[in-house]
C-alpha cells in the first residue's frame, strides 16, 4: 500500500511554513545606519570654513535661517561671501546675483579680530548704500579672556 502521512508528520511541516510574528529590524537599522553616515559627511560641509579669528560676545545666541548668508573680512581685509573671494567693487552686484531673500534677508557679518574698525566701516558702507541694511555682527559665544580695558585707557 501507499505511505500515508501522519497528522503528526502534518504538523511538522505546517511548523516549517509557519509566518513569524516578529517584526525584523535588521533592514531598519541598515537603513539608519547608512542615513547616520549620510549626515555625518553632510554636515560639515553646510558650514563656513574660513579661518577667521572672531572675537569673543556674552550676548545670548539668536536662531539662524536656514540658508544664511555670510560675509567675512579675513585679516589681510580681503572679502568672501561664504567660502567665495569677492572684491569690494564686486561686493553688492554678487549679493543681487544670490536671488534668495533679496536685500530684506540679514547679511551675517564675520570679521577677524585683526581688522581695523575703519575697515569694518567702509564694508558697512558698501553693504548699506548697496541695499543691505538688515546686517548681523557675528561672534563666538562665550565669555572674553580679556574682560579688562586696554592699557590707554587705564587710569
Amino acid at each position: 500500500m501507499g505511505a500515508s502521512l501522519t497528522d503528526t508528520e502534518l504538523d511538522d511541516d505546517d511548523a516549517d511554513f509557519a509566518e513569524a510574528h516578529e517584526i525584523n529590524v535588521t533592514p531598519f537599522i541598515d537603513v539608519v545606519l547608512v542615513l547616520l553616515i549620510i549626515f555625518m559627511v553632510a554636515a560639515p560641509l553646510s558650514t563656513v570654513d574660513l579661518p577667521i579669528d572672531l572675537p569673543t560676545s556674552t550676548a545670548t545666541a539668536q536662531k539662524k535661517p536656514d540658508k544664511p548668508t555670510y560675509l567675512s573680512i579675513k585679516p589681510d581685509l580681503s572679502l568672501a561671501i561664504g567660502e567665495t573671494r569677492v572684491r569690494r567693487s564686486e561686493l553688492v552686484r554678487r549679493l543681487d546675483a544670490d536671488s534668495e531673500g533679496g536685500k530684506d534677508r540679514f547679511i551675517f557679518l564675520r570679521a577677524d579680530r585683526a581688522v581695523p574698525y575703519g575697515e569694518l566701516m567702509d564694508v558697512l558702507e558698501i553693504l548699506r548704500t548697496g541695499g543691505y541694511t538688515r546686517i548681523k555682527l557675528v561672534a563666538l559665544e562665550g565669555v572674553p579672556e580679556q574682560a579688562s580695558a586696554p592699557d590707554e585707557l587705564k587710569p
